[in-house]
């Protein structure tokens, strides 16, 4: 069972890696580009817009060509991205490298998951699904601290060189060590397009409330993540130290919320762990905004980490909601959903970023905006919740 282990931890560190490394170096990128912090923003939302829009793509040409050749590729364009980063003179040609760059990782993370559906039953998948999400909730706490070192010793730049190097090591690990697990695939029945599976999927109620609570709590984090750096260093005056201080510290309340999360549902069930979760986000954002006016670290960090255990009280459980009602298309029905919570929110912070109040401001809006979904949950006689208490 776990022979597979190592290179799928190895595989899925390419995305939080490609997110987290270089938050500590966005300020000197702004100056060095001579742009906006805002605009520079989109470095991470347009990153993961691409991946969100490479999940409708890459599940069926990994059904169609096997999952170790989609990764392959992957890797190789995510290098080919990091390097065009580090050569571009202008913030236009960045934001495109950025976009390619999440391609690229997209198909090595989605051949990742694909492996893991392709080698283990449902109770072995669990496992390795809890393993893997315990690496990629690691990489935030560390890979800031790594990347504020090497942008402090030699430049930013040599944070997207580091990610280059990764992809020859981890890229020749699994070029050696990876084996074709879709061994039944049939290039000539996989259709690349074929949208009218998502119809059904799209229409159904329970998928709709649940995916889009999803899109919204990954906005909230995508907002954090991308707004951070401009607050706390530029805004406050912070040192990149102490950002690393508190970007890992929220990181360690999120772990130990992913940890607990799985004990929240097993012990108090689904319907309790999703109120618990509206409740605590809510919480997070009705004290962002009655904090903002200190312009102190605590008062935009303690919301947020309410909201990291919000988020992880919701992902999982909302995710698992949203797929369980689609037992044959679950590949389709995982596929959209991956494209609403990777595009949908970064287009939703895309939107939010636009509008003219202070950061705090923009992310207690997106937390707030849970009132919706509460009411819609906590309505007498309310549909979604009584599928998911059945």
């Amino acid at each position: 069972m776990w022979s597979f282990l190592p290179i799928l931890m190895l595989m899925v560190v390419f995305s939080p890696l490609a997110i987290d490394i270089f938050l500590p170096s966005l300020p000197d990128m702004a100056n060095d580009f001579q742009s906006d912090l805002t605009l520079l923003q989109w470095s991470i939302s347009g990153f993961l817009l691409a991946m969100g829009i490479g999940q409708l793509f890459a599940g069926p040409v990994a059904d169609k060509y096997g999952r170790k050749p989609v990764a392959l590729f992957g890797i190789v364009i995510y290098f080919l991205a990091c390097l065009a980063c580090v050569v571009a003179n202008t913030i236009e040609l960045h934001l495109l490298s950025r976009f390619i760059h999440g391609l690229g990782t997209c198909a090595i993370v989605v051949s990742a998951f694909a492996i893991v559906r392709d080698k283990y039953d449902a109770r072995q998948s669990g496992m390795m699904y809890s393993y893997l999400n315990g690496v990629i909730c690691c990489i935030p706490a560390l890979a800031p601290i790594l990347g504020g070192w090497l942008a402090s010793e030699y430049g930013w730049q040599s944070t997207f060189m580091f990610m280059a190097a990764y992809a020859v090591g981890a890229g020749t690990l699994v070029a050696v060590f990876l084996k074709e697990t879709n061994t039944t695939k049939d290039a000539s029945s996989v259709k690349l397009l074929h949208f009218n599976r998502y119809t059904s999927i799209a229409l159904n109620r329970v998928f709709q409330f649940h995916s889009l609570a999803v899109l919204v709590a990954m906005a909230v984090i995508i907002a954090y993540v991308s707004s951070a750096p401009a607050w706390l260093m530029v805004e406050l005056g912070l040192s990149s130290q102490m950002f690393i201080f508190w970007f890992s510290l929220n990181a360690i309340f999120n772990i130990a919320a992913c940890v607990l999360a799985p004990k929240c549902l097993k012990v108090f069930g689904v319907v309790n762990t999703i109120s618990a979760g509206f409740i605590t986000l809510l919480a997070g954002g009705l004290l962002m905004v009655a904090m903002q006016d200190l312009h102190t670290p605590v008062a935009f960090m303690l919301p947020i980490m309410l909201s990291s255990i919000g988020f992880s009280l919701l992902m999982g459980t909302c995710a698992g909601q949203a797929l369980a009602p689609f037992g044959e298309k679950a590949g389709t029905a995982s596929a959209l959903l991956g494209f609403l919570q990777m595009a949908g929110s970064a287009v939703l912070v895309g939107i939010v970023q636009q509008i003219p109040v202070s950061v705090p401001m923009q992310v207690a809006l997106l937390m707030l905006s849970f009132v919706v979904f509460a009411l819609i949950w906590f309505w007498p006689g309310s549909r979604v919740r009584a599928v998911a208490e059945a």
